[in-house]
């Protein structure tokens, strides 16, 4: 849905290089707590069947219950999915949002330095936060956790090496 949502927004002759997302370990972060709530609210559910749930109304209160962590639940996994980084010939963008959506890009052109952070642990699982410094106001974009954020370091920095070399050979 991003993908087709951001190459709507493509310039003539830029091209998409590389699209990813974060490490799926944001996505536990996002939802555990809703998936913690629907499992102790099952749990009591199943516990307390024979009781409680003898008198109808209750039965409706309990799926009412079920039914606010399970709304959270199904709203992070859906930003997680609808959340996409991507490097094109001409920028690098964050895409983001279920309904309305946020498009966050810098071009290649202004890109002045690239920082990767890796901790042990994301570079035994394969993800890091990738800082874009450019010479904007703004100056810092931060991807957090990506998931291969080398590939993603790499295929931003060879699509801006190829964008000044097409540049310098235009002038």
């Amino acid at each position: 849905m991003s993908e087709t949502y951001f190459s709507k927004q493509l310039a003539a002759g830029e091209e998409i290089r590389l699209i990813t997302k974060q490490h799926w370990l944001i996505l536990v972060r996002e939802t555990y707590k809703a998936a913690l709530v629907l499992v102790v609210l099952l749990a009591l559910v199943i516990v307390l069947r024979a009781e409680v749930f003898k008198h109808h109304h209750w039965v409706l209160w309990g799926l009412v219950l079920l039914v606010v962590p399970g709304a959270f639940f199904v709203v992070g996994v859906l930003s997680y999915l609808t959340r996409k980084f991507i490097v094109t010939t001409r920028r690098v963008a964050q895409v983001s949002g279920i309904v309305s959506k946020t498009v966050i890009d810098s071009s290649l052109e202004k890109v002045n330095d690239v920082l990767l952070k890796q901790s042990l642990i994301g570079r035994l699982l394969n993800y890091g936060d990738i800082e874009i410094l450019t010479a904007s106001d703004v100056g810092i974009n931060k991807f957090a956790k990506l998931r291969r954020p080398v590939d993603f370091k790499t295929s931003m920095l060879d699509a801006k090496e190829q964008m000044e070399q097409q540049l310098g050979r235009s002038s």
